[in-house]
């Protein structure tokens, strides 16, 4: 409960930048954000060549190869984003893609099951560190207006094109060469992003400012908790819930989040999650959204619709990549033209539930697909439905709970919603390959089940405030916006002083 932002810090305070400066960062952060959704998924299309090729015996184990990259990613965005704000943004952006960029390097030359494994968790790794500081230099970039508005739509339609399109290249890569380039093709992406990092703002914190110490405590408790969580619900595929070792991960789990939570509030100096945040109604109901909509959305989805176009339809690798690219276009096209002119529009809350809705009937004409169902009905028609739904809602949720937040917590602010976006994803898709069966075979079963998580999301959105962020004017003719507070009406049952 102890969160010490510097007084100076304005609720909505921003670097001073000239527009080219801006630019400059939100090019690189989206570079960056784009290397490292793109990993998310490029590995999905090559996971049966994976599978040939390294001799995985289970469908349980295969799918660590997607789930210990997401797994990383979620149990070290906090540790990561806090980072950003003790360490300095350059520095930690830096480190968080040399790592990146080994271990792909590591993961596209591996030779066994494990080494890949271990590879793509320490990926993981270097996403986590990474991922937070790119909103991070948004959000501290672009005051609350417009701009931010606009930074945040490409941002997350670079996260959605990402994803997607890590499919296509994914299939082209391993139709072409062989699914190891999928993982080598980062190590020049991220050479030459190196040699970029100079446009970055050295520090989060203002000149001079003490930087205390990492809560390592908290980042241990954290990253116990999900991956036992994970490890724990993962084990049900080729076994029960009633096995001696899932019962002790699911309660190894449930027992580090509680300590996580005692040392969040009692003891850190320097909380990985200030209680502050949670108490923002906006903050807590936003960040579950953005978990159960990972749960579905990205890691899951184009999961199990490359397990359903290869095994089911009978398509190849480039076949595959190809059908995900409707997805792809929706995405981008919605994300960045559309989306941020509904929201000067229409209430956060309104958009949310709507996207939601149009998202989860999406879900439901793609649990309805089967082997007869052929490409247009069995992928493209439900793709047009749920990438339009995801693009509506997904961004107005990331300007939700990043709003209004202290300067000096904002890398707190994005490390946990990335946290919750990722964890999301892989105990999303730990679970859902549980309801899918060892052979994933059960492909309606899944969309149903992912229906049933966006219908929850459309009643979560029921709490968020009804009315529109109060954005503050832009400036004419400066390279940022005026500044401005944020009166949204989430923040009014806030505690005082905060």
């Amino acid at each position: 409960m102890r969160s010490t932002t510097p007084a100076t810090a304005s609720t909505t305070s921003a670097t001073s930048a000239t527009a080219t400066e801006a630019a400059a960062v939100l090019a690189l952060a989206c570079a960056a954000q784009f290397m490292v959704v793109l990993d998310v998924s490029v590995v999905n299309v090559a996971l049966p060549a994976v599978r040939e090729a390294l001799g995985f015996t289970t469908s349980g184990g295969l799918s660590w190869v997607a789930t210990a990259y997401a797994l990383a990613f979620a149990g070290l965005l906090l540790p990561g984003a806090r980072l950003a704000d003790l360490r300095g943004h350059r520095q930690v952006f830096a480190t968080g893609l040399a790592l990146f960029t080994l271990a792909s390097l590591v993961g596209g030359l591996a030779t066994s099951p494990g080494l890949l494994i271990a590879a793509r968790a320490a990926q993981g790794l270097g996403a986590a560190v990474l991922a937070p500081v790119t909103l991070t230099v948004l959000t501290t970039t672009f005051t609350e207006g417009p701009r931010r508005t606009r930074a945040l739509a490409v941002w997350t339609a670079v996260s959605s094109v990402g994803g997607a399109a890590g499919n296509l290249l994914g299939g082209v890569l391993t139709e072409a060469f062989s699914w190891r380039a999928v993982l080598l093709v980062n190590v020049p992406l991220g050479c030459v992003a190196l040699l970029l990092v100079r446009a970055l703002p050295p520090s989060g914190l203002p000149q001079g400012t003490a930087r205390p110490r990492l809560d390592l405590p908290g980042a241990l408790a954290a990253t116990v908790g999900m991956t036992a969580l994970t490890y724990g619900v993962s084990r049900t595929q080729d076994g029960s819930w009633s096995d001696p070792a899932t019962l002790w991960a699911l309660t190894a789990g449930v027992a580090a989040l509680s300590l996580l939570v005692a040392v969040e509030t009692r003891w850190a100096s320097r909380p990985l999650i200030p209680p502050a945040l949670l108490r923002r109604r906006t903050v807590a109901v936003g960040n579950t959204i953005v978990l159960l909509a990972g749960a579905c959305l990205q890691i899951p989805v184009w999961y199990f619709l490359t397990f359903f176009m290869q095994d089911t339809l009978g398509y190849s690798a480039l076949r595959t990549g190809l059908g995900f690219l409707p997805h792809t276009l929706i995405g981008a096209a919605a994300g960045v033209g559309v989306t941020p002119r509904l929201m000067r529009r229409f209430a956060h809350r309104t958009l949310i539930l709507a996207g939601a809705v149009l998202c989860g009937a999406g879900f439901w004409w793609q649990s309805t697909a089967s082997a007869d169902s052929g490409y247009p009905s069995g992928v493209l028609g439900p793709a047009i439905v749920f990438s339009l739904g995801a693009a509506v809602f997904v961004t107005p949720a990331t300007s939700v709970v990043t709003s209004g937040v202290p300067a000096g917590d904002a890398g707190a602010a994005s490390g946990l919603m990335n946290t919750a976006k990722q964890f999301g994803g892989a105990l999303g898709l730990a679970a859902l390959s549980a309801v899918a069966g060892p052979d994933h075979t059960a492909h309606g079963r899944v969309f149903a089940t992912m229906t049933g998580v966006l219908a929850a999301i459309v009643l979560l959105a029921l709490i968020l405030p009804r009315e529109r962020l109060s954005l503050p004017r832009e400036r004419t003719g400066a390279g940022n916006t005026a500044r401005g507070e944020s009166v949204e009406g989430a923040d009014s049952d806030e505690a005082p002083g905060e």
